[in-house]
């Protein structure tokens, strides 16, 4: 959420199923047994667990796999997950079994704080002295990871925004259309691509507009000049929550304008990674989708959709003009695409604590980082004038390389070296106006359940734009979450946190 991690973790709108954790997850805390020092110079075994939405080949044909192994003198088990639902469940299933992976990463901060709660996180604030690579890396994103003043999660360094819109040139050129730049020209467009058959096939089976959930409409929402249902920013000087915004229930009802009109997919509130919104993209029933550059050109996905339709082509849309100006939905500037925790079980194993540190630090430090990044030198890339140059190999066969970046990459570096053919399409997205976050500014209040409070958000936000609850009752929605779900708490600690660091006036 995700493809090159193109999702990006946010810290404070995580509006996903949460884990279901149950008591078994303190009883397994004390199950491990101590580690013996005396196995510290033989093969620990590692097991990963994480959702990186990637094909991974087969160990025996993992070069950074194998590369790891002999280089730290582990054994890495690695389970990757492409939907996050799938891995919410196992993660859950294997650790309220008191069967804790040695490295995994943790969904949102929601759940880094239900986790922290059960006592089965290790705090990595005694520890950060021989995480020096790591945290020099990651920089201020270490915040990320912290409750309360600790440690509890190591998050990756920061990304750049991938999403944008894309919109088939070809769809439009067959109906005679030009790219819509306003908010009113987008809607006629996704209405001409819903109705007038722009597939030529003769029946009306193609929609406007698709995307993964609420994010589908974040450039909608920006043209609001609001941020996604939960983020906070700084406007004229205070902070506001979008929910508390007052253009919020106007965009609203533009969105639910568009749903009534047929021109979005009905199954949007479904998808919940990448994959769900490219296949039937791909197949030529949507014509705008909300989704990351690298699923949509990387040359594999690129193939996929050229087979199905030769003529087809994707290009990326402005963020659309609107009463509230024009902004490519919110973000973050400190939001990185995961976070990885330590079960606190590991502390009385030393030996396998200690390699844990030693891979992370690892891909932290240049010749490790290089590696994750681009593969073996000589084999997929080379060194000319002090620079990475890429070799054939590494587009072969380096697609699931990043699933090893547990602390992530230099951003920008990495993708001018690794997709120089796709600079455009990296620029286009990070240069696309946005309203900046400061999500990863506040941590949740302990007295304050998001997953609860997220969760109900999500079903009230849902409604409104589906038009099963009608926008009249918007204001009894806010009340209902200040005072059942105890949002007042957590909107009072933003503002305090917020205050203290001097971002309002």
């Amino acid at each position: 959420m995700k493809h090159l991690s193109g999702g990006k973790w946010r810290k404070t709108w995580a509006l996903v199923t949460p884990l279901v954790l149950t008591s078994g997850l303190v009883a397994g805390c004390g199950s491990a047994k101590a580690g013996d020092s005396s196995q510290k110079s033989s093969v620990v075994s590692l097991r990963i667990m994480e959702n990186q939405s990637t094909s991974l080949p087969s160990p025996d044909q993992d070069i950074i796999l194998k590369t790891l192994d002999q280089k730290l003198g582990v054994n890495i088990t690695l389970n990757d997950f492409s939907q996050s639902t799938d891995y919410e469940n196992q993660l859950n299933e294997q650790m309220a079994a008191g069967d804790f992976p040695d490295l995994f990463q943790v969904p949102d901060q929601n759940t880094l704080m239900t986790l922290q709660k059960q006592g089965v996180l290790l705090d990595l604030t005694p520890y950060l002295k021989k995480l020096g690579p790591t945290t020099k890396l990651i920089g201020d994103n270490l915040k990320d990871g912290e409750l309360n003043g600790q440690v509890y999660a190591i998050s990756k360094a920061p990304n750049l925004n991938y999403s944008t819109y894309w919109i088939r040139k070809d769809w439009l050129k067959k109906l005679g259309l030009q790219e819509p730049t306003t908010l009113s020209q987008l809607f006629n467009v996704a209405k001409a691509f819903t109705d007038d058959d722009p597939d030529g096939n003769g029946k009306k089976d193609t929609y406007g507009i698709t995307g993964v959930g609420l994010s589908a409409f974040a450039p909608i929402f920006g043209a609001f000049g609001v941020g996604m249902p939960g983020d906070f920013y700084i406007k004229n000087g205070k902070l506001v929550n979008a929910l508390f915004d007052p253009n919020m229930p106007k965009a609203l009802a533009y969105i639910h304008t568009m749903v009534q009109a047929g021109v979005v997919d009905p199954s949007i509130m479904s998808y919940d990674g990448a994959p769900q919104v490219q296949e039937p993209a791909f197949e030529g029933k949507d014509g705008i989708m909300w989704m990351d550059w690298p699923n949509v050109m990387k040359d594999n996905f690129k193939q996929e959709w050229k087979k199905v339709n030769s003529n087809a082509q994707w290009v990326q849309l402005p963020a659309p003009k609107g009463p509230g100006g024009q902004y490519n939905g919110t973000y973050d500037k400190d939001s990185s695409s995961g976070m990885y925790a330590i079960p606190k079980s590991l502390a009385k194993d030393p030996a396998k604590l200690n390699k844990v540190f030693d891979l992370l630090n690892y891909v932290s430090k240049p010749a490790g980082n290089d590696l994750v990044d681009y593969g073996l030198a000589g084999r997929d890339y080379k060194m000319e004038n002090g620079k990475i140059v890429t070799l054939p190999k590494l587009d072969e066969e380096g697609g699931y390389f990043f699933v090893y970046q547990f602390t992530g990459r230099p951003e920008q570096q990495y993708l001018d070296t690794k997709f120089s053919t796709l600079t455009q399409y990296i620029k286009f997205a990070a240069d696309q106006p946005v309203i900046e976050t400061v999500n990863g500014f506040i941590n949740l209040p302990q007295n304050y359940n998001a997953n609860d409070a997220n969760t109900y958000i999500t079903q009230e936000i849902t409604n409104f734009i589906f038009g099963k609850q009608p926008l009249s009752q918007y204001q009894a929605f806010l009340n209902t979450l200040q005072t059942q779900y105890k949002y007042k708490i957590y909107l009072q600690s933003a503002q305090e946190q917020i205050q203290k660091l001097g971002m309002t006036k």
